[in-house]
């Protein structure tokens, strides 16, 4: 395991903070040392996490309303005039509901907005189906101009909040609702566009994770080393644009990979992994998502459980294409 990352990692009270307080620490930081952020909601501001600032910056914070199609047609006005916007709501409305402005109004002008999707995954729980975003990486990534990061905890959200302020174009964040272990540290290295290996055994296999699961990666990794299956983990924050280097490194490395997301596996994070892997080094690859269903409420623990994201699942997609490679 990378020295650089939570000491107390593995340990049963390690540290859990939901992704979506860096970023609404990453705002406080933003507005203090920068003017030009402006932050905008729709009716969400508590559960965004943009509540402290608009109460330390109020006249730099918009409350839209239920609208999020305006709110981005808004922020895309706000950029156009030198300010830097962030979004904030739940992904299934933002960028959910409000595409085809994040499309035309933003993306085809290469305006400087922020896009952040709360709420996402199945580990949303018992909000069910509705409120669970698992298309949103894919309805992103595919945009031109568009830049998508999911970050593992807390630490690398906030992290991301503050590089993204200093990254011209547009740019889209996704966040768990639930809490979620803390695996880096402040002095974790975090760049846009550069994937880190966070785990490294053997090299029987790659798993290439992101989000929240990239903590059930390491848990999987760190218990198949003690079956005599030895792994290299990756935290692959960067959707779009991928580290091509990493991926191409850790094929060659493990010859077989396994892709980790909560999101649908189809169009996601492991769609834009194979897609760099069959142009340039292919190997087996096994994907962990949404398997073409919507989900359902239930606590976040039994929905990974049921829909094949648990740890065991990972471990299980592991053996899988450490057999394919072996054939």
């Amino acid at each position: 395991m990378s020295n650089l990352l939570n000491p107390k990692l593995f340990d049963q009270d390690v540290e859990q903070k939901p992704t979506r307080h860096g970023y609404g620490e990453g705002l406080l930081e933003l507005g203090e040392k920068n003017p030009n952020v402006v932050v905008l909601t729709g009716d969400l501001a508590e559960s965004t996490r943009v509540q402290e600032f608009s109460k330390k910056y109020p006249e730099r914070f918009f409350e839209c309303g239920v609208a999020e199609q305006n709110m981005t047609g808004i922020a895309a006005g706000l950029a156009a005039a030198g300010k830097i916007p962030f979004i904030s709501s739940y992904a299934v409305f933002s960028p959910g509901r409000a595409w085809d402005q994040v499309r035309v109004s933003v993306c085809y002008s290469n305006l400087n907005v922020k896009i952040a999707g709360a709420h996402t995954g199945v580990s949303v729980g018992p909000d069910g189906a509705t409120h669970q975003a698992l298309e949103d990486i894919a309805i992103m990534r595919v945009l031109p101009n568009m830049t998508v990061v999911v970050p593992c905890d807390a630490i690398e959200a906030k992290k991301c909040t503050l590089a993204f302020a200093d990254r011209p174009g547009p740019a889209y964040f996704r966040f768990a609702r639930e809490k979620t272990p803390i695996i880096t540290t402040a002095d974790t290295p975090f760049e846009i566009g550069k994937a880190e290996i966070y785990f490294e055994a053997g090299h029987d296999a790659a798993i290439v994770a992101c989000g929240s699961l990239v903590y059930q990666s390491l848990i999987a990794a760190k218990e198949l080393e003690t079956e005599g299956v030895k792994v290299t983990v990756v935290n692959n924050n960067t959707v779009k644009p991928m580290d091509v280097g990493m991926m191409m490194k850790v094929a060659r490395d493990c010859g077989a990979v396994v892709t980790i997301e909560e999101h649908q596996i189809m169009g996601g994070m492991g769609s834009a992994v194979a897609e760099v892997l069959v142009a340039n080094y292919p190997v087996p690859v096994e994907f962990v998502g949404m398997p073409n269903c919507f989900g359902e409420s239930g606590q976040p623990e039994e929905l990974l459980e049921k829909y094949g994201m648990s740890v065991k699942s990972i471990k299980e997609a592991v053996r899988k294409v450490w057999a394919r490679k072996q054939k």
